[in-house]
């Protein structure tokens, strides 16, 4: 299986960095006994290997080649492919690119880089079916894609959209070979303008396609902003990293505007 790590952006609600946000250093871990910096990909990158990804495909602009360098080709277990996005066109144009290594016989896992949650073997819950979300509990879904469920059956995403009907977002999701190949042919079909997944999701809904979303999710931090940043090292400066383990829990999901807690909870 695939992991897709869409690390494209230009990361402005934390600018300036000397370096891409997705090597921000939050919190720390041990290896091979020795304490040393985590950066904050590593975190999606881990949970991507738990939920069963052995190769993981980093998306990446023309500028940040630090991000190969600092994570080489492998990744623990887990094989690492680079491909370029030109251009930060969105969220779905990232996914999409990573067809070029993905293929289409392989389910796709992706998630955010600039995020941390737990429990960390959270995906492994989500069904092989041709698209699922990872779903957490906020307080404050209008800062998230919120989604809208009929049991475990999604009905609507609504994107960053004010009074939400619900307080779950997605945080991660999954898509069979099926799933990504239909996906992809609408959003081409649209003429490549969803920048977010979710108004793409939509469209996919509406023509018939069907999404799951399971509610395995316990807490969601958003660190790309520096009050969120800042929040994150605030929750992880009393707890000590395990040995081989990226980061402590338990985590405080965050309000990506106001860095306020929203839940705490989370398991390792």
């Amino acid at each position: 299986m695939w992991g897709i790590v869409p690390a494209a952006g230009r990361g402005s609600r934390i600018q300036p960095l000397a370096f891409s946000k997705e090597l921000l250093p939050v919190g720390s871990r041990l290896d091979n006994g020795v304490d040393r910096p985590c950066a904050v990909s590593e975190y999606l990158v881990e949970r991507l290997i738990l939920g069963g990804a052995d190769k993981i495909c980093f998306v990446i602009s023309p500028g940040k080649s630090d991000i190969l360098e600092y994570f080489g080709d492998h990744y623990d277990n887990a094989q690492l492919a680079y491909v370029v996005q030109p251009q930060p066109s969105g969220l779905c144009d990232a996914v999409f690119r990573a067809s070029t290594v993905a293929g289409d016989r392989e389910d796709v896992l992706v998630g955010l880089p600039d995020t941390v949650w737990f429990p960390k073997a959270a995906l492994a819950a989500l069904p092989d079916v041709d698209l699922s979300f990872l779903l957490f509990p906020v307080e404050h879904p209008e800062f998230f894609d919120a989604v809208v469920l009929d049991g475990e059956q999604v009905r609507e995403i609504q994107v960053k959209q004010p009074n939400a009907r619900s307080n779950w977002i997605w945080g991660a999701f999954r898509m069979s070979t099926t799933g990504f190949r239909d996906l992809q042919l609408l959003w081409k079909q649209r003429g490549c303008q969803d920048e977010y997944f979710g108004t793409l999701v939509n469209a996919y809904l509406a023509a018939g396609g069907r999404a799951t979303g399971i509610k395995a999710g316990d807490s969601y931090v958003d660190v790309g902003t520096l009050n969120g940043y800042r929040t994150a090292m605030a929750l992880l400066s009393d707890k000590p990293p395990l040995d081989g383990q990226t980061g402590p829990a338990p985590f405080a999901s965050i309000d990506v505007q106001t860095a306020s807690p929203l839940s705490i909870g989370g398991t390792s």
